[in-house]
């Protein structure tokens, strides 16, 4: 584990200096500092420990702002602070969570939601999500490691929740030669959490969970769902998780929903979520892939298919792949669709851009043989901001589709 005391900035924290002209892109805004953008001759990134703050200065000595540094890591500093009389500490820190909570409370009457979404609320590396009583934390950075118990303690002094546990098991860590590991920062861990959205009551695994438990950056695309949910349609919900989808438009009107997924703890909470909201749903333990070729082989029919697959990039290189994989899939879903339904196709994957999922959503239409129109695009919830400076924390796409044949 990392030294929290690491990063705790004394007045005369080391210079950080960077190459000639290097400083432009941090100025527009951008926190993150590439280690080909250091002047490692005069200060070499082997001079810091992970997770220590140094003064980030130009080759004229102007003051760019303080970060914390990851020498090991290709993106070897974050800026945290940009006022040089205010060092990273632990009461910057409680002034931006009670500034991101200011903003969640106003956006929802209900405390579900995240709470910190890492840049976009001038805490990078840091994601909290907030399930009533219980806040559950990810850290994805060497900086943020260092202030883990500075983090712990803000958030003990602005909320006072029952419970923080650290769900440190993403494999982002690794990029920043960080251990993966689960603890309970104060609280006795439950073995689930509770969700409320929309009106409905969803449970979900919290130590075996997907990410913190929860999707809280669909929630405004499922709040869009039900306008397009006709009486009586039936509905496929593939990579449905815990069904949240497949539940809110069985709610909305719909009467037959099938969820998809290759876990089946995922899909025994499907059934429990629909069972809590007085409804009830089929599951299909299987890869996305195969239970829809599978299900077009039977005859099958839906009003409504929902994409909602994990990243299919993850790396840049890795894009004509994943384009690949998203026609594919999406030209399957078109397969089962009957006429007038609706197709909600999504991407989280920040490489692939809005519109080359809708070049994959087309290509598939083409060879399907289907006309479709969009007819809204979604992304993430408000409780996701975006930084206008830092387009990586704009990644999610939702395309509601119209799906039908060309009138002849």
């Amino acid at each position: 584990m990392s030294n929290p005391s690491a990063a705790h900035v004394e007045p005369a924290a080391r210079v950080l200096r960077l190459k000639r002209g290097e400083e432009r892109r941090l100025a527009a805004g951008h926190v993150w500092v590439f280690s080909n953008e250091i002047d490692t001759g005069s200060t070499p990134l082997t001079a810091f420990a992970p997770g220590a703050v140094a003064q980030v200065r130009t080759q004229r000595d102007t003051f760019v702002g303080y970060a914390c540094v990851n020498p090991h890591a290709l993106i070897c500093a974050r800026i945290l602070s940009r006022e040089e009389a205010r060092p990273v500490d632990g009461a910057l820190i409680e002034r931006r969570l009670r500034a991101a909570l200011a903003l969640r409370e106003r956006l929802t009457g209900a405390p579900y939601y995240r709470w910190v979404f890492g840049e976009s609320d001038q805490l990078p590396g840091l994601v909290l999500d907030r399930y009533g009583a219980v806040v559950v934390g990810q850290i994805a950075t060497a900086g943020m490691e260092a202030l883990r118990e500075e983090v712990a303690a803000a958030v003990r002094a602005v909320l006072a929740p029952a419970v923080l546990y650290w769900k440190n098991d993403s494999a982002a860590r690794e990029l920043e030669h960080l251990p993966r590991f689960t603890a309970a920062a104060f609280g006795a861990v439950p073995a689930n959490i509770e969700v409320t959205e929309g009106g409905l009551s969803f449970t979900a695994p919290l130590a075996e969970g997907q990410k913190t438990g929860w999707f809280y950056d669909q929630s405004a695309n499922r709040a869009r769902l039900a306008r397009y949910v006709a009486a009586g349609a039936r509905v496929l919900d593939v990579c449905s998780y815990v069904g949240a989808w497949a539940v809110t438009a069985l709610r909305h009107g719909a009467a037959r929903a099938q969820c998809v997924d290759t876990s089946q703890a995922a899909l025994e909470f499907a059934q429990l979520n629909a069972a809590r909201n007085g409804t009830a749903l089929q599951v299909l333990r299987a890869d996305a892939f195969e239970a829809l070729k599978s299900l077009t082989e039977q005859g099958e029919r839906f009003d409504l298919v929902i994409l909602d697959p994990p990243a299919f990039i993850k790396r840049k290189k890795d894009t004509p792949k994943g384009q690949a994989a998203y026609r594919k899939l999406n030209q399957l879903a078109l397969g089962l669709l009957a006429d007038e339904g609706l197709l909600v196709s999504c991407s989280c994957s920040y490489h692939l851009a809005p519109e080359e999922l809708v070049s994959a959503i087309q290509s598939a239409a083409r060879h399907s043989g289907r006309f479709v129109q969009i007819l809204e695009a979604g992304g993430q919830s408000p409780d996701h901001p975006v930084h206008p400076a830092i387009p990586e924390t704009r990644y999610l796409k939702a395309f509601f589709c119209r799906v039908t044949r060309e009138v002849g």
